[in-house]
C-alpha cells in the first residue's frame, strides 16, 4: 500500500480485496505494541477477556497466552451461540513475532485464535475459542471456525513448513476437533483460500494436506 498500511484484511462484514498480505505495516515498519507487554503466564489474568480468568484458562494447555487487540475479534459464547464446525489453516507471510504484534495492533482488524512457530512448534493463543476472531474473511466463516496461523511464507515451504510445526499444529487441531466434535477431513479442516468468498491464497500450493491430516488423525 502507498502509505505503508495494510487494508482491513479480515474485518466483519467486509471482504478483503487483495491476495494474502504480509502481517507487517510495510517492510521495516516499527510496530509500537510490544510482544512482551501483552504476554501472560497461565497464573495471570488474561487481558482483554471476560472476567478474572486465571490458571488453566487458555483453551489449549500447552499454549502461551498473547492477547490480541479487542478490535481484532468480538466476544461470543461459542459453541452455545454459534456452532464450531471448521478449522481454518493460515500462513502468516511474516515471522512469528511480527505476526503476534500485528494481531495486538487494533489497526490491523484481524487475528486468529492460534499462532504456531516454525522452529519449535511453540503455540500462542491470541483469542479465546469462545470468541469470534476476524480471520476467515467473512462473518459466517468467522463465527463457525477456529483459525490456526502458521509462521512462514507460502513460497518457502522447505524453510517454514517444518516437521515440528506440522506435528504441533496437528496435535492442536486434533484437540480442537475433539472439543467440538469436528471430523478430521478436508470438508471440516480447510485452507483460508477455501473459505467461501475468500480472496487469499494461503496456505498455498505447498501445504501438505495428506501429511497434515494423517498427523491430525494420529493425534486424535
Amino acid at each position: 500500500m502507498p502509505d505503508g498500511r495494510l487494508p482491513p484484511t479480515r474485518r466483519e462484514p467486509s471482504r478483503p480485496t487483495t491476495t494474502r498480505r504480509t502481517l507487517l505495516f510495510g517492510a521495516g515498519a516499527a510496530l509500537v505494541v510490544g510482544l512482551g507487554s501483552a504476554a501472560a503466564g497461565l497464573g495471570d489474568d488474561l487481558p482483554g477477556q471476560r472476567g478474572a480468568l486465571r490458571d488453566g484458562t487458555v483453551d489449549q494447555s500447552s499454549a502461551q497466552w498473547i492477547a490480541a487487540s479487542a478490535a481484532n475479534y468480538r466476544y461470543a459464547d461459542r459453541p452455545d451461540d454459534y456452532t464450531i464446525d471448521r478449522i481454518v489453516i493460515h500462513v502468516t507471510q511474516s515471522r512469528f513475532t511480527a505476526a503476534a504484534r500485528a494481531f495486538q495492533d487494533p489497526r490491523h482488524r484481524a487475528a486468529a485464535h492460534y499462532l504456531v512457530r516454525a522452529s519449535d512448534g511453540h503455540i500462542a493463543q491470541l483469542v479465546r475459542e469462545a470468541d469470534v476472531a476476524y480471520h476467515a474473511g467473512n462473518r459466517e466463516g468467522n463465527e463457525r471456525s477456529i483459525g490456526i496461523e502458521h509462521e512462514g511464507f507460502v513460497d518457502a515451504p522447505d524453510r517454514w513448513f517444518t516437521d515440528t510445526a506440522y506435528r504441533a499444529s496437528a496435535e492442536l487441531a486434533a484437540d480442537i476437533g475433539a472439543r467440538y466434535d469436528i471430523p478430521v477431513d478436508r470438508e471440516h479442516i480447510v485452507g483460508h483460500n477455501e473459505v467461501p468468498g475468500a480472496t487469499h491464497t494461503d496456505p498455498g500450493p505447498y501445504w501438505d494436506w495428506d501429511r497434515y491430516l494423517r498427523l491430525v488423525r494420529a493425534a486424535r
